[in-house]
C-alpha cells in the first residue's frame, strides 16, 4: 500500500543555507523544522530530502563528502523523533568541471527524477504528496511529479520566472506554516470541502499562488543558493 510523503529541498528549506557546505558542524535545522516534521510524520507522511548538489560536478567536493552530511542531518532530525525516510541528491550540472558529472540528467531539479526514484523505493503516492522548497526550480520538480507544492518565501528566489509549472499551490514564510497548510488541506479533503480560509489567517500567512508573480525580477548572487 502506498503512502504520502513530504519532499523537502535541503539547503535554504530544511537547513540554513550555507553554499556548498559539506561540514557537518555547520548544519543547522531551519526554525520550526523539528516541530513541523514531527506533526507531518504523525499524520502519516514520510519525510524525504531531494537536493541539487552541483558542487560535485563543479569539483568542490566528492559524493563521499555528502555521507557525513546525511548522517548529521539524520542525527539532528532523530533528536526530535523525526525519521528521515530518504536522502536523494543530484551530483550533476550541465556546465560542471568534471566530465563524469557534466551533463544534462533526469534528476537535477527542476526535473522530477529524484521524486520518481524515491516514489519507487518507498511506495509513495505522489498525487497525495507535497514538495516544500525555497526556489521555483523546487516547485517545478514537484509539479512535474504530480505533487502539491509549497514555496517558502524567504528571499532565496530572486529570478521569479513564472510559468504554469513553476506556480506553487501555496506560498508561506516558514516550515510551521507549511505544515499547517498541509494538515488543514488534508482535513478539508477528508471532509469533502474546499480548503479552509483559516489557512490564510495563520500568522505566517499562506499567500495565494498569484502573489509570486508580484515579486521583482532579479539576478541570483553567485553562490547565494545552489541551483
Amino acid at each position: 500500500m502506498s503512502s504520502p510523503a513530504v519532499f523537502l529541498d535541503k539547503d535554504g528549506t530544511l537547513i540554513e543555507n550555507v553554499p556548498y557546505n559539506i561540514d557537518p558542524a555547520l548544519i543547522r535545522l531551519a526554525d520550526g523544522a523539528l516541530q513541523s516534521l514531527d506533526l507531518l510524520q504523525q499524520a502519516g507522511y514520510q519525510v524525504i530530502v531531494v537536493s541539487n548538489q552541483s558542487g560535485v560536478a563543479r569539483g568542490y567536493f566528492g559524493e563521499r563528502d555528502l555521507i557525513p552530511v546525511e548522517s548529521r542531518l539524520r542525527q539532528q532530525l532523530a533528536e526530535g523523533s523525526v525519521a528521515l525516510s530518504g536522502f536523494y541528491y543530484c551530483p550533476h550540472h550541465p556546465e560542471g568541471a568534471l566530465q563524469l558529472y557534466s551533463r544534462e540528467c533526469v534528476c537535477r531539479k527542476p526535473k522530477p527524477g529524484m521524486l520518481f526514484e524515491a516514489a519507487r523505493h518507498h511506495r509513495i503516492n505522489l498525487s497525495t504528496s507535497w514538495l516544500i522548497g525555497d526556489i521555483l526550480d523546487d516547485i517545478e520538480s514537484g509539479n512535474r511529479a504530480g505533487c502539491r507544492t509549497i514555496l517558502l518565501d524567504n528571499d532565496h528566489e530572486t529570478e521569479w520566472r513564472i510559468t504554469p509549472l513553476r506556480r506553487p499551490d501555496f506560498i508561506v514564510q516558514n516550515l510551521l506554516a507549511a505544515a499547517d497548510v498541509i494538515l488543514l488541506t488534508e482535513k478539508s479533503a477528508l471532509a469533502n470541502a474546499q480548503p479552509p480560509s483559516s489557512v490564510a489567517s495563520h500568522p505566517s500567512a499562506a499567500q495565494p499562488p498569484g502573489t509570486a508573480a508580484s515579486h521583482p525580477y532579479g539576478t541570483l548572487a553567485d553562490g547565494e543558493h545552489e541551483r
